[in-house]
């Protein structure tokens, strides 16, 4: 990892599936910037209310408090003109122009971290996560552990038939898979679940 200087803004993203670690390795990256005394705001989409509708967690229950917020502008509205390091937790959830803001931010100075979810349940892209990819300065890939034969998993298996392309959930809902163990519903299945085929 690089160490940034208060005048260096740049983009990192961690991304990965689900249970890889992601919202504890952001945690950790805040905890370090606010231990270098750095002026930090973390932030969430509110639509993720999983296991704390006001705080950053992680599946192993770490904790970090952050604004919920319900889209770019609101996130805009609410931040502090002295920031020096944003995180931004499910970053995949938020609208388009978040890419442009956080983009504006680094230019600007800012460090920005970034975690979500790059593929969706079926494989693919997921919302903002490829243009975010490609503008960051740093990519952090995280694998989770297949459940099904125990190799490095780098998707979300969805478990239940229910939702479109978000479905917010955790255990209950998804769970690691490596290539070879991961199924894609077959396209009657993307239309029962609202998604162009």
């Amino acid at each position: 990892m690089v160490e940034h200087s208060p005048r260096q803004g740049s983009i990192e993203v961690i991304c990965g599936p689900m249970f890889s670690g992601k919202s504890e390795e952001l945690i950790r990256r805040v905890k370090r910037a606010t231990i270098a005394r750095r002026r930090v705001q973390v932030f969430k989409p509110a639509l993720d209310d999983r296991y704390d509708a006001s705080a950053v967690a992680s599946h192993s229950q770490q904790k970090h408090e952050a604004v919920p917020v319900g889209s770019t502008a609101e996130l805009a509205s609410r931040l502090d003109p002295l920031v020096e390091v944003i995180a931004v937790d499910e970053v995949q959830f938020l609208d388009d122009p978040i890419v442009e803001l956080l983009e504006r931010l680094a230019d600007r100075g800012v460090r920005v971290i970034a975690a979500g979810l790059d593929q969706d349940f079926a494989g693919a892209p997921f919302g903002v996560m490829p243009a975010l990819l490609a503008k960051a300065e740093y990519v952090s890939k995280l694998q989770a552990i297949c459940m099904v034969c125990g190799a490095p998993a780098s998707r979300s298996q969805r478990l239940v038939r229910s939702g479109g392309q978000v479905l917010v959930g955790a255990a209950e809902a998804y769970e690691a898979r490596c290539r070879h163990c991961h199924t894609v519903p077959p396209p009657s299945d993307h239309q029962l679940l609202g998604e162009v085929p």
